[in-house]
């Protein structure tokens, strides 16, 4: 196991363009350190390894890089260090599900089976009876593809192919997306589809195994033809180079009040991370680096314009399927594949974040956006300063001058 050595911890914050280092920036650079005032601390006692942050604000950014993607080797973190960002791949699956939507090749309200026919007869688990006996009954509800994306199915986290202690499993091996929408179909739901909420890797996998159906093409070779390459996220994949990985941001248990301690691997995505044993999985499994995710993300917060220009998709596909919620009334919001207000409002926010610590979030109204990554397990005690360090940020009076420049922002 590599040995954790904290040296002199060299803090570094970089403001840096969110794309990579050979574009323009499409932002005035705030001239504020926020966000390296309210780390510093923590990278400096070791229990912050490092750490980039990305606070946005209508054509302003303050992007900070803290810390390292190594300690033992001591390397710094930089905007173009890979990383699993885990979870936050389920937006990227709600995107692709979201242009068809638009296209009118998929109605959120559909039957799974109209377009997956395995999933026309479900069975649910009723509860244990006295002697400990758990029976079945055939579903009475129809599950939609709406229910899917959105964790009222009434799947498990992951179908049993993708079990995380046994090796070559989690949520990047065991089982190819078609797969595993099959494999779910015939295992039985926790709950009637639609009456309850079950965070679930499964059911975004299921959303991903429709576009196949319905695309032709393997999910991920959708969603690189159709959002990766038109928003030049050219370093986001889920097969990372070995070149990439030699700059792959480490992972590291934290622990309290000490430096925190290197981590081999994910034990939901294991090592090696790009061979034979690794399948693509809309739940979470894409790897990708800050300067690629932050183009996503704006995206979202500019209604389906990329900070390049161009169109993924249209207004009001984004205000009404991905930044409010489809859950029914009475239940917490969620989109699809995205946190999301139940109700829209001005000062509501939606993204997502993942295992290990990422996260980003957007306001379309205000068209602001806060990102972190991080690539660690356990307590995060410096989160209270960060959260701090984003308001100071968006109630500050900064310079927007160059706002207007931002591409497509009106569009």
């Amino acid at each position: 196991m590599k040995k954790l050595t904290f040296l002199l911890i060299s803090v570094l914050c970089c403001t840096m363009c969110a794309q990579n280092s050979t574009e323009v920036p499409s932002y005035k650079d705030s001239g504020t350190h926020f966000a390296e005032e309210a780390l510093k601390p923590f990278v400096e006692d070791g229990r912050l390894p490092g750490a980039i942050s990305i606070f946005y604000r209508d054509g302003v950014q303050e992007t900070c890089c803290i810390g390292y993607a190594d300690v033992a080797a001591q390397r710094p973190i930089t905007m173009d260090d890979v990383y699993m960002q885990c979870s936050q791949t389920k937006g990227f699956c709600g995107v692709t599900v979201a242009k068809l939507v638009e296209e009118g090749k998929i109605t959120l309200d559909d039957p799974v089976s109209e377009y997956l026919p395995e999933f026309e007869t479900l069975w649910v688990m009723d509860e244990e009876d006295n002697n400990g006996i758990r029976t079945l009954h055939k579903a009475n509800n129809v599950l939609t593809v709406r229910m899917v994306l959105n964790h009222t199915g009434g799947f498990p986290f992951e179908i049993s192919a993708k079990r995380s202690d046994v090796r070559g499993g989690g949520w990047s091996g065991g089982a190819p997306i078609r797969q595993t929408a099959s494999i779910a179909a015939a295992s039985p739901l926790i709950f009637e589809p639609g009456t309850g909420v079950q965070y679930s890797n499964t059911g975004i996998d299921i959303g991903a195994a429709i576009v196949e159906t319905v695309t032709g093409m393997k999910w991920e070779e959708y969603l690189k033809q159709e959002v990766l390459l038109p928003l030049g996220m050219t370093s986001s994949w889920f097969w990372p180079t070995d070149l990439q990985l030699k700059t792959q941001v480490e992972m590291y248990d934290t622990r309290n009040d000490a430096p925190a301690v290197w981590k081999e691997e994910n034990p939901n995505q294991q090592r090696p991370y790009n061979d034979a044993h690794v399948f693509a999985s809309a739940g979470a499994g894409l790897w990708t680096t800050a300067a690629d995710q932050v183009k996503f993300y704006k995206m979202l917060m500019n209604l389906g314009v990329g900070e390049n220009g161009v169109r993924i998709l249209k207004e009001e596909t984004v205000k009404s399927i991905l930044a409010v919620s489809t859950r029914p009334e009475g239940f917490e919001g969620y989109s699809l594949g995205l946190a999301a207000p139940a109700v829209d409002g001005e000062d509501e926010w939606f993204g997502h974040g993942g295992a290990w610590a990422t996260n980003c979030m957007v306001n379309w109204h205000k068209k602001e956006l806060k990102m972190i990554v991080l690539q660690i397990n356990g307590a995060q005690p410096w989160y209270a300063a960060l959260n701090e360090a984003a308001d100071k940020f968006f109630e500050s009076v900064i310079d927007n001058s160059a706002a207007e420049a931002y591409t497509g922002r009106t569009e």
